[in-house]
């Protein structure tokens, strides 16, 4: 995530209600480097119903699903449940 100084994170249906919000601004040091440290900040933050979402959903990390803990972040990810049927 070099370079990036802040990260945009966008929530999206159980993930926006886990959060209470649909969008946050996350400076890069809040945020992490890498989906997996975004994902414990998320869950420390917001407590097992956003451990739920993020077990089982994925990241749009700058429009490109991201599941592997160890990519990188970039400016823009969005936080998405798991889908019914899908």
């Amino acid at each position: 995530m070099a370079d990036v100084a802040s990260v945009t994170v966008r929530y999206f249906a159980a993930a926006a209600e886990a959060a209470g919000i649909e969008q946050e601004t996350l400076a890069a040091s809040e945020a992490g480097a890498t989906v997996g440290e975004l994902r414990e900040r998320l869950v420390e933050r917001y407590g097992p119903t956003m451990a739920r979402v993020v077990a089982n959903g994925s990241f749009l990390v700058d429009g490109i699903v991201r599941r592997d803990a160890s990519a990188a972040l970039g400016s823009n990810v969005d936080v998405l449940p798991p889908f019914a049927g899908g």
